[in-house]
């Protein structure tokens, strides 16, 4: 039995230069380590995020009190524990915190941690991480939503919507899925540029074109799409984070312009920029305690993946009211909304029992760790968020996905199939 000997942790830096936790596991004669990302539109359900908020020698954004726990109190706590016991290990950190959203260690000094353990975990038995979750066999490639244009928190040119993204619908595996949304992005840049705009990147790596009309974004990416040789709709699709905790007031969102209107003239311009742009997904349409609203789009939509993600945050009870309440049909998973890796699994196993799309993702704070690649197709996740093609921190990931593909060949299966059928079953 391998036993946890130390748990270490540092400072580190993420990719929007803030400090953040990597934390580094140990056995008698190997270590692993994990970097906990970031998020910047976050749900209030989220677990808590403890930085050192007195700390003017970093504006408040350092984690070393919380870095001092984990050297301190959860290093006591799991030496001797073996490390193959990833249930165990969590649920002892997450007793030894002993709040609901993990305010006394914080759930970024938590998930490093845990992060750690599942990776030398695998290390030591000598498998790559992605043997290691849910599934044995069988495994899927995920189809990428990678962003191209970025708004909202992750931008300042005024788009009220979050993230503009495609999604390789008839890709033939995951290599040809990287290839079509390569052409997309360069030909999109062909076409800002020719309009004059900017080409600067936001920080999920999407274009930040001085834009603040919708309409205007989607019209560049069809132009994108049919420039590449692609149908928009069929061979690739948009797809839309909204963020809408951002834009909503006194039961009213500004999600469509800056004026703010009523949840059913909302629903009304949603189906319209649906049929004209041939939308295929939508994440975050309503406020993340606005279940009425999510059940009014839900049937009102067809044939359109509906994402909560500030609704559910990850956590089970919200996903399990999210279900009866008939709210959504797929769930964004991130691990550091709910802190460790266990919960996560239960979150996706739970969600993919009663038929949810699950869309592994990143935070715009993310890092060069690659673990969510891993996590997608060890779970059968047919889609991921990391993204576009562009910043290491993002490119990272589907650059370990391209070699798992590699690594799998032909016993690798891609999800695109399964998008497909999806989309005809709706």
């Amino acid at each position: 039995m391998s036993k946890i000997t130390k748990v270490k942790a540092r400072q580190v830096f993420d990719s929007r230069g803030n400090p953040t936790i990597e934390a580094e596991v140990f056995t008698k004669n190997k270590s692993a380590i994990a970097i906990c990302p970031s998020g910047a539109s976050t749900g209030t359900y989220e677990a808590y995020e403890k930085r050192d908020k007195n700390n003017k020698r970093y504006l408040g954004k350092s984690v070393l009190n919380a870095i001092s726990l984990v050297n301190s109190k959860v290093s006591k706590k799991l030496k001797g524990q073996n490390i193959h016991n990833q249930e165990r290990i969590d649920a002892l950190m997450i007793n030894l915190d002993g709040t609901r959203q993990k305010t006394k260690l914080g759930a970024n000094s938590i998930l490093a941690v845990s992060m750690a353990v599942k990776k030398l975990s695998a290390k030591i038995r000598k498998k790559p991480l992605y043997k290691t979750f849910l599934i044995k066999n069988n495994f899927r490639l995920p189809f990428p939503l990678m962003n191209i244009i970025n708004g909202g928190a992750h931008a300042n040119n005024g788009l009220r919507i979050q993230e503009f993204m495609i999604r390789p619908d008839r890709a033939k595996n995951f290599t040809d899925a990287m290839r079509i949304c390569f052409l997309v992005i360069k030909n999109l840049s062909k076409i800002i540029k020719n309009k004059g705009l900017s080409t600067s990147v936001g920080d999920e790596g999407g274009f930040a074109p001085m834009i603040s009309n919708n309409n205007q974004a989607l019209d560049l990416i069809v132009s994108a799409i049919r420039k590449s040789g692609f149908v928009n709709g069929k061979d690739v699709s948009i797809c839309l984070d909204v963020a809408a905790n951002e834009l909503y007031k006194r039961n009213k969102y500004s999600i469509h312009s800056k004026s703010y209107i009523s949840v059913e003239r909302s629903i009304q311009e949603y189906k319209k920029i649906i049929n004209k742009y041939k939308i295929k997904s939508i994440e975050d349409p309503f406020a993340e305690n606005d279940w009425i609203s999510w059940n009014k789009l839900m049937k009102s939509l067809k044939k359109v993946q509906i994402v909560g993600d500030d609704l559910y945050v990850t956590n089970l009870e919200r996903l399990k009211k999210g279900f009866l309440n008939l709210s959504s049909n797929a769930i964004l998973i991130k691990l550091n909304q709910i802190g460790t890796v266990s919960e996560t699994l239960d979150v996706i196993r739970f969600a993919q029992t009663i038929g949810f799309q699950t869309i592994i993702s990143h935070r715009s704070g993310d890092s060069e760790d690659t673990f969510i690649a891993d996590l997608a197709v060890g779970t059968n996740s047919n889609q991921i968020k990391t993204g576009s093609l562009a910043r290491s921190e993002r490119v990272a990931k589907y650059n370990q996905l391209l070699r798992i593909e590699e690594e799998l060949k032909e016993k690798g299966k891609y999800s695109g199939s399964e998008i497909i059928k999806m989309i005809k079953d709706e």
